[in-house]
């Protein structure tokens, strides 16, 4: 009974975000927390059953998600079929680092790329966040406000379930002001299977979403670390980095597949992990099976589905921010800008990732073209050029260091 009461905590940490981004986008909220489930599963799998880890909805991937919604009339199988090549590709770079090392390749995502991009996905975010705000900005507002106090006054884990707190506040309010349609809980069965749905593949789909993997690469080492740090353990050795990586991508394949938004390494159940001092993997793991079960219960899919877009606009002002937060403060802690070609670096992602995103809205298309129809732009020429412009203004450092690591070599050769 214990371990279950603590499972339904790691289930309360990440419910808030997990549900948010396919509400946003519009992907089923049931398959969502499904494919969390499933994911997590998986990935405790491929890393042996060593990593207490929950995988749930990735926030980076929802403004390519939209932009292939977008491009495609609202389809979002085709924005499926791109999250399942960029879970591919993820597959592929846990190949690659398992071949290469981590070293060599987490030279190609310093900083000033990954902070950089971090801010960008943030920025893109927010008009989003504040056009769902904007159907009743004092609803918003209130949500917001609730989940300002509890983030800064709030204690152990009442701080944790604070988006979850602001939510049902914001929603019991709405629904006595009558801005709630029970119509979506009303009609749904009490148990049902998700309604899963299968990707479609199109180039243009495949490039506007794929390429994001490089802006979460880092973050997903950065997750690893962070939980490495609470329990004592350094997860990049062991299970290994390659491993992490497999499982976050073949749990991104599968969420694809059925329809659920890409998967990802989640920070609330780290901290949660951190309050309790209790480290066991199989605790999550009993966390994905619940989450599994609670995507079968059709009554709550519809009580998810009806969730005005004002409430979920109040909180997507506060996550979207703190996404920005997070990328310039990536860039700060690492004193990157000290050097002028990184102050370069970080200013030409912001302008593509933004101008050519906004342009793009426009009408106007700004990008590498692929085909005549399929056009490189916003975030992934951002991650392009920035991984390209780091590797050529900041040469002298990369040969620099391959000196170094040459000498190194010679000196273990003489021992």
């Amino acid at each position: 009974m214990k371990k279950t009461v603590m499972s339904l905590q790691h289930l309360l940490a990440m419910f808030g975000a997990t549900v948010l981004v396919p509400i946003l986008t519009g992907f089923n909220p049931s398959v969502a927390i499904f494919c969390a489930g499933l994911g997590t599963l998986i990935f405790h799998f491929c890393t042996e059953g060593k990593v207490p880890v929950f995988l749930g909805s990735s926030f980076a991937f929802i403004p390519v998600i939209l932009a292939a919604k977008e491009a495609f009339n609202g389809d979002l199988a085709y924005a499926q079929g791109g999250i399942m090549v960029a879970g591919i590709l993820y597959v592929l770079m846990s190949f690659i680092v398992k071949i290469v090392g981590v070293d060599k390749i987490k030279k190609y995502f310093p900083a000033q790329v990954t902070g950089a991009m971090i801010g960008v996905i943030g920025l893109n975010l927010l008009p989003t966040a504040f056009d769902m705000a904007s159907g009743n900005i004092v609803v918003a507002l209130i949500t917001l406000s609730i989940a300002l106090c509890i983030n800064k006054f709030g204690r152990g884990f009442i701080k944790q379930i604070g988006i979850l707190v602001a939510v049902i506040v914001g929603y019991l309010i709405s629904l006595s002001l009558g801005l709630v349609d029970i119509n979506t809980i009303a009609q749904a069965s009490l148990f049902e299977i998700p309604k899963f749905t299968l990707p479609k593949f199109n180039l243009q789909a495949i490039v506007i979403v794929a390429p994001v993997v490089i802006a979460v690469f880092m973050e997903h080492i950065g997750d690893m670390t962070t939980n490495g740090a609470v329990v004592g353990k350094n997860f990049i050795e062991n299970p290994g980095l390659n491993r992490t990586l497999l499982g976050d991508g073949l749990a991104t394949i599968v969420a694809g597949f059925l329809g659920g938004p890409a998967n990802t390494t989640y920070g609330e159940n780290t901290a949660v992990l951190a309050i309790t001092k209790n480290y066991d993997p199989s605790l999550l793991r009993r966390t994905a099976v619940l989450a599994i079960c609670l995507a079968c219960i059709g009554k709550f899919g519809g009580f998810l589905q009806s969730i005005p877009g004002a409430v979920m606009g109040g909180i997507s002002i506060l996550l979207f921010s703190m996404i920005t937060f997070v990328g310039f403060k990536t860039v700060k802690d690492s004193n990157c800008i000290e050097h002028k070609n990184n102050i370069i670096i970080i200013a030409i992602i912001m302008i593509i990732g933004l101008g050519t995103t906004y342009l793009s809205n426009k009408g106007i298309v700004i990008g590498i073209p692929i085909t005549k129809t399929v056009t490189i732009t916003g975030l992934s020429l951002a991650a392009i050029v920035g991984i390209v412009l780091n590797r050529v203004l900041n040469n002298q450092d990369f040969k620099e260091e391959e000196k170094s690591n040459q000498a190194i070599k010679a000196q273990t050769r003489t021992v």
